[in-house]
């Protein structure tokens, strides 16, 4: 038996308790995307540049309840060798429903390693592992440095075997969206319909100076036909339960973001800071992931999460957020911003009932 996401349905009426932690786990990467919003080059100096220990993290988690969906990120998650023990932690102390581990794939062998103790252990949630595939060959090699594109498919196939074994996992693709693949969209789509075990496919819309160069309507595009391909081939979608209202909610999700990024505005309430928190490798603790609205440091508060959201600088940040003076197209809060507002629910139900759900 499964946690279940349906567990978190009271926050649909109560945003007082965060659902989705996103850890940022380490700067360090073995890749060096030009598009990389998550400055690995960043000053370290000092014990607030340091990476949190295992001991840290374990009294961090403690004070958090339960959670729906627990995102690790970075850097290159892989590259931290206690990441097993890390996924342990927030699976008996805050039992997720869903944890996700982002990666490049290029450890092939250290995520196959990981990615099977975490399944081992945490068979009660459901672990989706995300691949990055910017493109075919030559695109993603590109971007990511030569050679990138085979290792991440032979990680993809290695990871596929486990799927056989492991009913918990789920693999899925990620493609960041940016001007050095906007024209070739079709192709990387038509190649990962075509990859054994992968259910789903994502789209992220690059962020920071890498977004003025793109086409919008191409965005637009891209959206349309993943939706089509959802609805026209329903075993793309996720085997974990509520996984269809998941899917429908990707189809609002990517026409929202493109409204947003048109309009230049936040077209519905967010919910940073209140159901859900980033946390970067040194205790920093945001509401999202723009980081430009740093709550304070768990360092230098006990490592305790419910204090820090108790603060006042913490009040004036979620102000702030509900006054609607900023706007993203973040895709992580672009999630609990359709799931927990009711008033989605028309539109998500429309989405729903068209890919079969019942």
């Amino acid at each position: 038996m499964t946690y279940s996401p349906f567990r978190h349905i009271s926050s649909l009426f109560r945003k007082n308790s965060p659902v989705q932690l996103t850890f940022f786990l380490t700067k360090r990467c073995n890749a060096r995307c030009s598009f990389c919003f998550y400055n690995a080059g960043r000053n370290t100096s000092g014990q607030q540049g340091t990476e949190l220990s295992l001991s840290e993290i374990e009294t961090i988690s403690a004070s958090m309840g339960k959670l729906l969906w627990l995102a690790f990120s970075g850097g290159e998650i892989f590259l931290r060798d206690d990441l097993d023990s890390i996924t342990k932690v927030f699976y008996e102390n805050n039992k997720p429903a869903l944890i996700l581990l982002s990666t490049n794939g290029l450890l092939t062998d250290v995520i196959k390693e990981k990615v099977e103790t975490i399944l081992r252990v945490c068979r009660k949630s459901t672990i989706v592992v995300k691949l990055s595939l910017d493109g075919m060959e030559d695109i993603h090699d590109a971007i990511r440095g030569k050679g990138s594109f085979q290792k991440t498919i032979k990680t993809c196939h290695t990871l596929g075997r486990l799927a056989d074994i492991y009913p918990n996992l789920e693999l899925g693709i990620n493609t960041v969206f940016c001007s050095a693949n906007q024209d070739r969209m079709d192709e990387i789509i038509d190649y990962v319909r075509g990859m054994d075990h992968i259910k789903t496919h994502t789209v992220s819309l690059i962020r920071g100076e890498g977004l003025k160069d793109v086409d919008l309507e191409q965005y637009r595009s891209t959206a349309d036909t993943l939706a089509n391909n959802l609805k026209n081939n329903k075993s793309s979608i996720y085997r974990f339960k509520g996984s269809r209202l998941k899917a429908a909610q990707d189809i609002l999700q990517r026409r929202l973001i493109y409204e947003t990024e048109l309009r230049r505005k936040q077209l519905i309430p967010c919910y940073a800071g209140k159901l859900n928190l980033v946390l970067t490798e040194s205790g920093d603790l945001y509401p999202c992931e723009s980081f430009s609205m740093k709550i304070g440091n768990v360092r230098n508060n006990a490592y305790d999460i419910i204090k820090l959201l108790e603060s006042r600088n913490a009040g004036t940040i979620l102000k702030a957020i509900r006054d609607r003076t900023c706007f993203c197209s973040h895709e992580c809060y672009m999630m609990t911003n359709i799931l927990f507002n009711i008033r989605m629910y028309p539109q998500l139900m429309r989405e729903y009932l068209q890919l079969g759900g019942s």
